[in-house]
């Protein structure tokens, strides 16, 4: 691990400080958990791991409509006005 050093506001730090006491972990470990979320949630990954996600999903859905490649512009206007 990379030790590092902030500075929050007193706001902040009152509202890891008790969080941490909640969770009976560490304001560090607290800290290392925020930032793992924010990056999950904002999509914070490597290309590979983007291409890996799409390639992934290939093939494992089906609408059961047949001519989609073909009339897909046709089927996005028709989402698009409802």
């Amino acid at each position: 691990m990379i030790r590092t050093q902030i500075q929050l506001t007193e706001e902040q730090y009152r509202l890891l400080k008790t969080i941490s006491k909640e969770r009976n972990a560490s304001i560090a470990e607290i800290v290392r958990e925020c930032i793992s979320h924010y990056s999950a949630s904002r999509c914070l990954t490597s290309e590979d791991e983007k291409y890996s996600k799409a390639m992934d999903a290939l093939g494992k859905f089906r609408s059961g409509i047949k001519d989609i490649s073909i009339n897909h512009d046709r089927y996005l206007a028709e989402d698009f006005k409802k």
